[in-house]
Parts: C-alpha cells; structure tokens; sequence
C-alpha cells in the first residue's frame, strides 16, 4: 500500500486586506466629530456671557455684562460657513475638495484669533455701558472676563483640525454618488437606452409609439 498523501505546508497566506480603508474611514469620521463639535461649540460660546463691568452714576453702580455675538459676529459667522464646508467636502472631488477643505481650515482659524481678540475687547462693555447711562464715553469699572472666549477657541482649532484633516487626507474620502451629477450636454447622468420593440406584439408597437419612440428602427 502506498502511503497516504501528506498535506502540503507550502500554500501562500491570502492577501491581507489593505490598511488604506480603514485609515481613510478613521479619518473622515474624526474630520466628521471635530468638525460638527468645533461648530457647535463657537455657536454655543457665542451666545455666552463674555465680560462683565459697573458702570459708574451719580445715584450708584450699573452693572453690565456682553455676549461674545456682542463683541464680535466673526466667530458665528465663520462657524456656520465652516459647518458649510464641512458638508461641501463630500460633494466635491479633486482641486474642489480641496479648496473647500482650505476653506474649513482657514474659517477654524480666523474663529480661534477671533475669540483670542475678543477676550481682552472692552469697547463692547463701554459701548453698552453708554447706552444704559445715555452718556457717550462712559467708562466701567471691575472688568471681568469669563472662559467662554476661550471655548470659542478651541472650537475654531477643532475646525481648523478638520480642516487640516481634509487636506491631508480628503483624497481618500468617498464622494457623493454620481447617479445624479449633469453630464456635460445638461443631462442628469447616463440616460437609459429605450427599450427594444417587438415587431410581431401589436402592444409593444402602441407603447413605444406613446412614448415618442419610432417602432420601425
């Protein structure tokens, strides 16, 4: 009797499935999560408390306090266009995909220095100040600033991250369907050849007849 075959040990592995993917889906999900929270956060902080100071009268104290949209519109501003951009990455491909990723990078950015500015920024207090006591030029006094010009802050730099993240990475990111992109003659996507029509089934010649189509090519 011969002996019984021996399994071969030679066999190559498969191929591994490529790391390219997965980096690619990691990094558009972060892009994703810091650019929705940077945006969020501007707009949130915007609307708080950014300073508070007393405005001296002759029958006492005024306290006053402004908002960061009180001191300055940029950082909202610049959020809902980031926000915008951030949507608009995934519409576009090529040099498109990365102007509007330049776009999201910078908007992170003038909303960082924005909120840094107006940290220190007085003149919104002062100007609020005037307007309760009626008299221009009035000054306040114990000036205090709250954190919230720095969460502003740090959303922008979340945008700007995002940003940076499109740029680098945006390449490798899906893009919306081309099902529904115009074609260069103004059509919307391929058009669908019309049907074959059958000769020998009347039916088929009285369909293609109500459709516009000639029955005899």
């Amino acid at each position: 009797m011969s002996a019984a075959p021996q399994p071969r040990t030679d066999v190559a592995p498969g191929p591994a499935q490529p790391a390219e993917p997965r980096s690619a889906r990691r990094s558009l999900a972060l892009a994703l999560l810091a650019g929705a929270a940077g945006a969020a956060l501007t707009l949130l902080a915007a609307s708080r408390t950014w300073a508070t100071g007393t405005a001296v009268l002759a029958q006492g104290e005024l306290p006053r306090s402004v908002t960061g949209s009180d001191v300055t519109g940029v950082p909202g501003a610049l959020a809902v266009v980031g926000l915008a951009a951030l949507v608009a990455v995934f519409a576009v491909r090529r040099a498109g995909r990365l102007a509007v990723a330049a776009l999201l990078a910078l908007s992170g950015l003038g909303t960082a220095v924005a909120a840094a500015l107006g940290n220190s920024d007085t003149s919104a207090l002062r100007e609020k100040a005037s307007t309760a006591v009626g008299l221009a030029g009035t000054d306040v006094h114990r000036v205090t600033h709250t954190a919230w010009p720095w969460v502003t802050a740090v959303g922008g730099l979340l945008l700007l991250a995002a940003g940076l993240l499109a740029l680098v990475r945006g390449r490798h990111w899906p893009a919306m369907s081309g099902r529904y992109e115009r074609t260069p003659g103004g059509a919307r996507g391929p058009r669908r050849a019309p049907a074959l029509t059958d000769p020998d089934r009347p039916e088929e010649i009285w369909k293609s007849l109500d459709r516009g189509e000639d029955p005899t090519r």
